[in-house]
């Protein structure tokens, strides 16, 4: 009897961990889905905390604006100090943590991301404006085999909905190709309108608001960036009604307080969508915003082991349509 419970057990634990063994030593797979490829600017390049906004106590229109980002920490982290520390940060991040980027930004440091692990990067090419590129100078770059998703497409910052005309045409490539599409929506950080992005609306970053764009384009699989922060009603809401609506958990992972990540995390896995949450960073200059993360992910208790590999690596292999097999 004690023999074929210890067999049951076993068993149970060979069932469970099936789908998620890799070699002795390597970790477990992970798909970051929000990484921006940008070359290191100078200005941009300082310290920076995690989870700073849990402090935003606005400012004055006749003083200066308090500086966007804090390094009032113990641990800021630190920036790469130019592009090729940055891409051997990136490309030794990857393979310790066995982890695969979906990436786009500028195209010179994209295509050497590309270049140096090309089965680790998953590039894409975004379209906010239609002043940007053409229709078809867009077409000719999706057809072109370098990328393969379409993102990081950010209206909003342009004072344009993702449901305007004036972008249903780029929308209507990427159904025809079957191309994944990425959408900012949600929040921009603290006093956006008044600092960088004069053109940025709050009220554009409404899920509802790419319902039009779904109905138009029933084919479509979106992702929407940043899990529509804070508009978790209407994120809900919208997931219920289109199927093929996933959401990305970056930026707000590591900028706002720990304590409201985690309660709009927990309302989506509640809401039943634990299954369509992908792990994103909104990856900028700093090397170890990676880690700091996936350490929000790893230190939930109230996700289980499954959810985290859902959130972590499944979810994302099952929208960006990829093969898991590849990954171990």
């Amino acid at each position: 009897m004690k023999t074929r419970l210890v067999l049951l057990i076993f068993l149970l634990v060979a069932a469970r961990s099936n789908a998620q063994t890799t070699p002795p030593g390597r970790p477990l797979p992970i798909i970051d889905v929000h990484v921006h490829a940008m070359k290191v600017n100078t200005s941009f390049a300082v310290e920076m905390c995690p989870w700073f906004l849990r402090d935003m106590p606005g400012g004055d229109p006749n003083q200066q604006m308090r500086a966007f980002l804090n390094a009032q920490c113990v641990d800021p982290l630190q920036p790469a100090k130019s592009d090729a520390e940055m891409q051997a940060s990136v490309l030794e991040t990857m393979k310790r943590l066995n982890m695969t980027i979906v990436a786009y930004g500028d195209p010179q440091i994209l295509r050497q991301w590309k270049k140096a692990a090309p089965d680790r990067v998953i590039a894409g090419i975004g379209v906010s404006s239609p002043n940007q590129m053409t229709v078809q100078a867009f077409t000719d770059s999706m057809s072109s085999g370098f990328y393969q998703v379409m993102g990081e497409v950010a209206p909003q910052y342009q004072g344009l909905s993702p449901s305007d005309m004036s972008l249903d045409a780029y929308f209507a490539v990427a159904e025809k190709q079957n191309v994944p599409v990425g959408i900012h929506m949600g929040t921009g950080g603290n006093g956006m309108a008044n600092l960088t992005q004069a053109s940025y609306r709050a009220s554009l970053g409404r899920p509802f608001l790419l319902e039009d764009l779904l109905a138009r384009h029933p084919k479509l699989k979106i992702w929407v960036m940043h899990a529509g922060y804070p508009m978790i009603d209407e994120m809900i809401a919208l997931m219920g009604a289109n199927a093929y609506v996933y959401v990305d958990l970056a930026g707000f992972i590591w900028s706002y307080p720990q304590a409201e990540i985690h309660a709009y995390l927990k309302r989506l896995v509640q809401a039943g969508f634990g299954k369509r949450i992908m792990y994103g960073t909104d990856f900028m200059i700093w090397p170890k915003l990676f880690e700091t993360s996936l350490s929000v992910i790893e230190n939930a208790d109230y996700l289980s082991f499954d959810q985290k590999r859902d959130i972590l690596f499944n979810n994302a292999v099952r929208f960006f349509r990829l093969d898991a097999s590849k990954f171990k």
